[in-house]
């Protein structure tokens, strides 16, 4: 998820230095130049776009994947579940209490 993450901030960060670079020719060109420079950002930012929404596919598909993972364990292993979530209780309860 981290690397996820990272190369969709390298993403961002290339996109904006590309497409600020496209837009910096465009105002210093003009007529057809400046056509195909706009042509080139608008294209940039679809391509952003698609990688977007994959990357957000598949963030969503993980989060079902574990939710999905999770309701099975629960499932199979309810003691150890009221368990595990009354020792996250208490160690919260203490954590609250030192401050």
């Amino acid at each position: 998820m981290e690397s996820a993450r990272e190369k969709l901030v390298g993403d961002i960060k290339v996109l904006l230095t590309d497409v600020d670079a496209l837009f910096r020719q465009a105002a210093a060109s003009s007529g057809e130049e400046a056509r195909k420079l706009r042509e080139r950002a608008e294209s940039a930012l679809q391509e952003a776009r698609a990688r977007f929404e994959t990357i957000q596919d598949d963030i969503i598909s993980r989060g079902r994947d574990a939710a999905h993972a999770t309701d099975d364990w629960v499932h199979h292993n309810p003691w150890s579940s009221i368990g595990l979530g009354a020792g996250i209780g208490l160690l919260i309860g203490f954590l609250i209490a030192r401050r």
